[in-house]
């Protein structure tokens, strides 16, 4: 019996991988979208701080250029989530109702 090459079966793996993560994404009901959204960035924050090791770690020029590069820009994406993640929560704010100019006179 032949062994099976490792790299088909990482790509099992990466193609089983992608179904799954497509049916749990796409089921999610959306109260627990934004919860969710606000973990995934938190994780993604912690993951720049082992790629800002890492790049550091590095001995040449170059590969401590991409590393920056690469910081720099999942920073770009864990901000930018924050803040979508922040407008998401401000739609589920009670409003308060405003009250007109009419009624605020006559209630002086």
């Amino acid at each position: 019996m032949e062994v099976i090459n490792h790299t088909v079966i990482n790509l099992i793996i990466f193609v089983l991988a992608i179904y799954v993560g497509y049916h749990v994404v796409w089921n999610v009901t959306p109260a627990l979208h934004t919860p969710l959204m606000a973990v995934t960035n938190a994780i993604s924050a912690i993951v720049i701080v082992g790629a800002m090791l890492a790049a550091g770690l590095t001995v040449g020029n170059a590969g401590k250029s991409f590393g920056a590069v690469a910081v720099a820009l999942a920073a770009v994406n864990v901000f930018g989530g924050f803040l979508v993640t922040r407008r998401m929560l401000e739609m589920f704010k009670k409003k308060e109702p405003r009250k007109l100019p009419a009624e605020s006179r006559e209630s002086a």
